[in-house]
């Protein structure tokens, strides 16, 4: 379980800045380099000896194909530029900004954007390496140079998201906290959705995409030691007696 109150100016305090490099590189670096090989096996076997998985997936790439409409084509259209690369970036400054105004701590303030950055290293360098070709049907979207595996889309959104919902987890407003929540993990299911509907993904590529998010969420979320500073013990009172 993830402790949702790691963040609390008790535990997160300021770190140095050779404290801050050592965990970025020791609780982030090393473990996504370590998760980039898997999705690169994996890719690597979906695009070779698991040839076969994509001949199962074809059936579904041609079913939402089957669901398109010419209404549902422009709201998948607005799904999708939710998880474009502009737009991604945009958000997580926007609240890197926010949040470190509000609470002058930027070593809090940064989580969404190492949660991003790590997702971003994963998704090119394994783009790049195993370059599996899209769905054979009718794209709706211009295809990036990126290969289809893992989806970008999906991993940003999820990424940036799921670390937005865990931050929420903080509001005092209990009404606040559960519509921001409900409200963030919402939009990457609408991104993923709309990448299978637009045949711009298989459903592989998707769901290697989600799990590049979240685990990289994850590291965000501890990408700094935390101490919690024990309380100073209270004063004794005394009675005086008269």
């Amino acid at each position: 379980m993830l402790d949702l109150h790691r963040w609390d100016p008790d535990v997160a305090t300021r770190p140095t800045a050779g404290r801050a490099a050592r965990d970025l590189a020791v609780r982030v670096l090393a473990p996504a380099a370590v998760w980039c090989a898997v999705v690169v096996g994996l890719g690597a076997l979906l695009d070779g000896p698991l040839r076969w998985v994509a001949e199962r997936e074809e059936p579904v790439n041609e079913w939402f194909v089957e669901q398109r409409t010419a209404t549902f084509d422009a709201v998948t259209k607005v799904w999708s530029h939710l998880g474009d690369t502009l737009w991604i970036v945009a958000v997580c400054l926007l609240v890197v900004a926010a949040v470190w105004w509000r609470t002058r701590r930027w070593w809090y303030a940064v989580v969404p954007a190492v949660a991003l950055s790590a997702q971003v290293t994963v998704f090119l360098a394994a783009s790049a390496l195993v370059g599996r070709s899209r769905p054979d049907v009718e794209q709706l979207d211009a295809a990036p140079p990126t290969s289809s595996f893992p989806s970008g889309h999906s991993g940003a959104s999820t990424a940036l998201y799921v670390t937005l919902a865990l931050m929420a987890q903080r509001i005092e407003r209990g009404w606040l906290r559960v519509l921001l929540t409900v409200a963030t993990l919402v939009v990457p299911l609408l991104v993923v959705y709309s990448r299978l509907y637009r045949g711009m993904h298989h459903p592989t590529d998707v769901l290697v995409g989600i799990a590049n998010g979240v685990l990289c969420a994850v590291l965000g979320w501890c990408w700094l030691r935390t101490t919690r500073v024990p309380a100073e013990p209270e004063q004794e009172t005394v009675e005086v007696r008269r």
